[in-house]
């Protein structure tokens, strides 16, 4: 067991706002095993999961952070990344604090791996929370920064606001869930980013603690069982998860398990937190991997995190055209009907389409809810 596995510590004092989870079971040596993630931590009174922000408490587990949240902010769609899910609008995001993986690569280290008393600024509830995204003019909210696996509760009830609406929900997540919390879960969310970290059982074991296979999971009952739209996205790392073998056999189980329409996006690492020895990844292994998800079939493939226009643009499957274009976050092309078809050959584009695109550009504006304005301008 790692060091970060064993951060199982004593609670605070202070309850106000907890609320009780619903996934996990007692255990007959007195102990409560939380259900929501594979890792079903098993906690005597007072202590923590290894995310932090769950807690046995009085015969049940608690979510300390309901409500509570390290910051809103509103971003393009795109930076989530979702290319294909209303593209060019405004998305409200929001992350709380802790993670139940232990990524030593970790690009937004300080939420996910703070503590939640030094991290929750700002709060909202759910039905507070909905109402500013329809204010703000946001189409959708983004559960992100850090996992919403570990807040359930709290994203369940907002999605359910939201829906109420017509505001779509996003969660932006590593997919490491137990099968009934992520039933429960995504009947109430519209969208997906699923960060599948590397396609070996070693990567997750030794960079994540965790396990390939229960995300691999994750991505077929996405696809199987559910009206979820979901793009995928890996981190390259050099000498970890970059090789022409992995990325071929990842792309290859990627189309046969979840078809050609998924998208797929190869985002560039950069040093940070415990792996700051490796160095950023060259664009030309970001370009590889494109090239190589596209010879196994795959129609939308994507690099991020560097300046790519051609890498970042969406092209039609049947006739080539580029029908969006992107440069970072900014739209330089639209060739698509309203209804998501190719305006040369007709051609449907998978995704979620609706009307003319946004025109929020890479605008970032960060908000506080108590003093949300009614225009996101």
């Amino acid at each position: 067991m790692t060091a970060d596995e064993a951060m199982i510590v004593g609670a605070t004092n202070d309850k106000a706002g907890w609320v009780t989870g619903r996934h996990w079971h007692a255990l007959g040596d007195g102990r409560i095993q939380c259900d929501v993630c594979p890792r079903a931590c098993k906690l005597h009174d007072g202590q923590r999961g290894l995310c932090f922000v769950r807690v046995a408490d009085a015969g049940a587990i608690k979510l300390t952070t309901y409500g509570r949240s390290s910051g809103f902010c509103i971003d393009p769609v795109e930076k989530k990344p979702l290319n294909h899910l209303l593209p060019g609008t405004p998305i409200l995001s929001f992350g709380t604090a802790g993670c139940n993986l232990t990524c030593k690569f970790c690009q937004n280290w300080s939420i996910s791996k703070s503590r939640e008393v030094d991290t929750l600024a700002d709060a909202a509830s759910p039905q507070r929370l909905a109402q500013a995204a329809k204010q703000l003019g946001c189409r959708s909210v983004a559960f992100t920064y850090n996992d919403p696996v570990i807040f359930l509760e709290y994203a369940i009830d907002i999605a359910r606001e939201c829906r109420a609406l017509g505001i779509k929900s996003v969660a932006v997540t590593a997919g490491y869930m137990s099968p009934a919390a992520r039933e429960e879960f995504y009947q109430y969310i519209d969208a997906a980013n699923v960060d599948l970290k590397g396609f070996t059982e070693d990567f997750y074991h030794r960079l994540c603690s965790g396990h390939l296979a229960d995300v691999l999971e994750t991505l077929v009952y996405l696809k199987r069982r559910t009206k979820v739209w979901f793009e995928v996205t890996t981190l390259l790392i050099p000498g970890q998860n970059d090789s022409a073998a992995e990325l071929t056999e990842m792309t290859r189980w990627f189309v046969d398990q979840l078809g050609p329409d998924v998208p797929l996006h190869f985002t560039a690492f950069h040093p940070d937190f415990r792996m700051r020895d490796i160095p950023a990844t060259p664009p030309a292994t970001l370009l590889r991997a494109r090239d190589i998800g596209l010879k196994a079939g795959l129609r939308y493939v994507y690099v991020g995190n560097v300046h790519d226009e051609a890498g970042s643009s969406t092209y039609c499957p049947g006739c080539g055209t580029k029908v969006i274009g992107r440069d970072w976050y900014v739209l330089t092309a639209w060739h698509l009907s309203n209804e998501g078809r190719c305006r040369h050959c007709g051609h449907a584009i998978a995704g979620v389409f609706d009307g003319p695109p946004g025109t929020w550009g890479a605008k970032r504006r960060p908000v506080r809810l108590s003093q949300a304005a009614a225009s996101p301008a």
